[in-house]
């Protein structure tokens, strides 16, 4: 009996050890997981471990699922991990661990699991807090985030360098400029307030300020700057448009040679030379980060392929495509955005095509990159199949899917459709939706669906801005309407818009426009700092209203305060050169166009100087000019001649004018009435019937002219022969009694 004894202890003494040794093991096993950052296995681990109630976890375990948990932001496992401490387990978790969980709820995303072990905490420190409000600042509550750094002050905590980062961070997010400076004054009175990660975080919250002169300062003041300061630095300046300081600030760091550059940095810097069209410097650039080892990086290969795309070179672009190890889809976007908007529509779809071979779905942003490559009617047909495919996958549901379908139709000239897509938005456009149909209708040139748009979008949620404001005032203009520019005027007064300088141009258009030469000065005088645009209008509407020497006089004021003269300046110039007859001026501004100023001559510069020397007499010259042009002349070009030679009865000059467009386009009727007309001030009467008859046969009919008046606030537009007005009968009515009482008063009408 003693010795059955004897083996009953020494079989539970065994089992005991195995129990133990069990429970070790699979303490062991999960740590070590941990420790290789094999975090998804080792809570695997443990979730089949869980389901052995009798096999108890270690607080080390434990500290290291947690981290695990934080790692890989996985709520799931968080709140299991956290369960079995509090059901399943005898460990008591002190403050440390405590921190640890609020960590991990505040990486994971869950706010209301953090509250509450924050509020469940019997006491606090400074890591407890600056979890805490780590975690409000993470996950998009900065208001919250604030009210606990403000707590935690009156507690009497002192902020250390990583609660800096953290609330600044949420100020930053939230645009609050003068909340800003106030953390700044602590910083700056802190005995932390010298280290890198609070100096990195007010660079950062000044550069999301748009205060590129006070994030420099504290850059400055750095006296040892590490990776994170100076891309920091760089970001902001690209961010914020000074390429040129970014690039600058970029080179001061490499020549420290102390640093190992990272994917962000050169993302910035490729950001910096798409956005000044280098793609020289992008290629250099690129050299260097390859010999960082980042040629098969996928953040910098998107960079330097939209870089690439951007700047017109679509084969490197494709080349630094190719470079990625395993390009994922923003990488995809960035090459079908290159091709985009590089003019290859073919090609973007192509590589859409190949992208969904590869069992990658497209996103929203790829069908946005890839509607853009769709801006002419010859493209129509592949942008309607990318919308089926849009509506396939739902994507037509996003907002920003049906503004950039929007566009797209209207780039195409299918207002129709435009109209559709902007109506089925069912009362979800938002105020690019308004401003994208008001510039489809005002780039067809119809006035009228504009202003009557515009008087639904005030009765909407949607409030004009200052982009809204200048296509109402184009409108206004196209229409000659004084009146509704007035009001657009007053409306930008009203609501603070009337010192952008976008709308202040297009105030000074519509007045010129509508021939107001004088409220057009009073405006321009009235600016602060007019830009090139101000003055290019202000010269042509001088121009084109005969004051020929007041545009000639801005132009040298525009010059004298070295404000760089555009193409429309030389249209405005040129046209005045024209109407004085300054004919040697003219000559020798056109010839100065490119080597001083650096304006390539357009056919519209053409067209003025062969205005200039047909008004002059010069004919002969006029068509000398035309054939050594370099650029191929177009149908105004021999418009413009064609009309001089009709007012100088110039025959022979008329017909090879008239030739040459119709040559261009056989069924154009401008040339066959001018033609007519000057055939029969020659007294050429044969060739007129002769012209009359062809024109018969071909079917060419001449364009109707087309006239508008504004009565009570809307514009009438009428045709010649007009049919289609509403009130046409009383319209031809009154015309008819004004005839009766010509004749009665024995006026003859003219024989035209």
């Amino acid at each position: 009996m003693i010795k059955s004894f004897g083996s009953i202890r020494s079989y539970v003494s065994h089992s005991i050890q195995c129990c133990f040794s069990y429970e070790q093991l699979s303490n062991d096993h999960i740590i070590f997981l941990c420790k290789q950052k094999l975090f998804k296995q080792a809570l695997e681990a443990f979730e089949l471990l869980e389901k052995n109630k009798s096999c108890n976890l270690y607080p080390s375990t434990y500290a290291q699922l947690v981290s695990a948990c934080s790692s890989i932001r996985s709520l799931y496992y968080a709140r299991k991990v956290h369960s079995h401490i509090v059901e399943l387990s005898n460990y008591k978790p002190d403050m440390i661990f405590q921190n640890h969980l609020l960590n991990m709820y505040g990486k994971c995303g869950s706010l209301k699991d953090a509250r509450k072990v924050f509020d469940e905490m019997a006491e606090r420190n400074l890591v407890t807090w600056t979890s805490i409000i780590a975690g409000y600042s993470q996950n998009g509550e900065e208001i919250e985030a604030l009210k606990l750094y403000f707590q935690m002050r009156r507690v009497g905590l002192i902020p250390d360098q990583f609660t800096f980062g953290s609330v600044i961070k949420a100020c930053s997010n939230m645009d609050q400029v003068e909340l800003g400076k106030q953390l700044h004054g602590h910083v700056v009175k802190s005995e932390h307030g010298l280290h890198l990660i609070a100096q990195n975080a007010l660079i950062a919250m000044y550069t999301r300020f748009s205060q590129v002169n006070e994030a420099l300062k504290v850059f400055t003041r750095i006296k040892t700057k590490d990776l994170i300061s100076w891309s920091s630095m760089i970001a902001g300046y690209a961010q914020l448009g000074y390429e040129l300081e970014a690039l600058s600030c970029f080179r001061e760091m490499l020549s420290q040679r102390i640093y190992k550059l990272n994917e962000f940095v050169f993302g910035s810097v490729f950001n910096v030379c798409r956005s000044l069209a280098q793609a020289e410097y992008g290629r250099q650039i690129h050299g260097l980060s390859i010999k960082f080892g980042l040629s098969f990086d996928a953040f910098a290969g998107c960079a330097v392929t939209d870089m690439y795309a951007r700047c017109g070179w679509l084969c490197s672009a494709r080349t630094a495509f190719n470079q990625i190890g395993n390009p994922d889809l923003v990488a995809w976007n960035a090459l079908i955005a290159g091709f985009a908007y590089g003019g290859d529509p073919d090609e973007a779809m192509s590589l859409f095509s190949q992208m969904r071979t590869l069992t990658l779905n497209p996103d929203d942003v790829t069908v946005r990159s890839l509607l853009c490559a769709f801006v002419s009617p010859s493209a129509l047909i592949l942008g309607k199949k990318v919308h089926c495919y849009v509506i396939k996958c739902g994507f037509d549901l996003d907002i920003s899917v049906s503004n950039t379908l929007l566009s797209m139709y209207s780039k195409c000239s299918d207002l129709p459709d435009a109209h559709r897509i902007f109506n089925e938005m069912n009362y979800k456009e938002d105020l690019v939706s308004w401003n994208a149909i008001l510039t489809a209708f005002l780039q067809q040139r119809d006035s009228g669906e504009v202003f009557s748009l515009f008087k639904m979008m005030l009765l909407s949620s949607n409030k004009p801005d200052h982009i809204t404001l200048v296509n109402m005032l184009g409108a206004s203009g196209k229409v000659a309407s004084l009146e509704i520019g007035d009001q657009i005027c007053c409306y930008a007064v009203k609501h603070g818009l009337s010192e952008d300088i976008c709308i202040q141009n297009a105030l000074i258009d519509m007045y010129v426009k509508c021939g107001h030469m004088t409220s057009a000065k009073k405006l321009f005088d009235s600016m602060k700092n007019p830009d090139a645009v101000s003055w290019s209008s202000l010269i042509v509407g001088y121009a084109q209203f005969g004051y020929g020497e007041e545009a000639l006089d801005l132009f040298q004021k525009m010059r004298f305060l070295a404000v760089k003269p555009n193409q429309v300046t030389f249209v405005g110039v040129l046209t005045a050169c024209s109407h004085v007859g300054r004919v040697k001026e003219g000559w020798q501004l056109f010839r100065a166009m490119e080597t001083e100023f650096g304006v390539a001559p357009t056919r519209e510069h053409c067209c003025c100087v062969v205005d200039m020397l047909a008004r002059a007499g010069c004919i002969e010259e006029a068509e000398a000019f035309i054939n050594k042009m370099e650029l191929d002349p177009d149908i105004v070009v021999w418009k413009t001649l064609l009309a001089a030679c009709k007012t100088r009865n110039n025959l022979d000059v008329g017909k090879r004018a008239a030739e040459k467009i119709l040559e261009i386009d056989p069924s154009n009727s401008a040339a066959h009435v001018l033609l007519c007309n000057i055939f029969a001030s020659t007294g050429s009467w044969k060739d007129v019937a002769s012209l009359r008859g062809l024109m018969r046969q071909k079917g060419v009919k001449k364009v109707p002219g087309q006239s508008w008046i504004e009565v009570t606030d809307r514009i009438h537009v009428f045709l010649a022969e007009d049919c289609v007005h509403p009130e046409r009968d009383r319209i031809y009515s009154m015309l008819d009694e004004l005839w009766m009482q010509m004749l009665d008063d024995d006026y003859l009408p003219l024989e035209i």
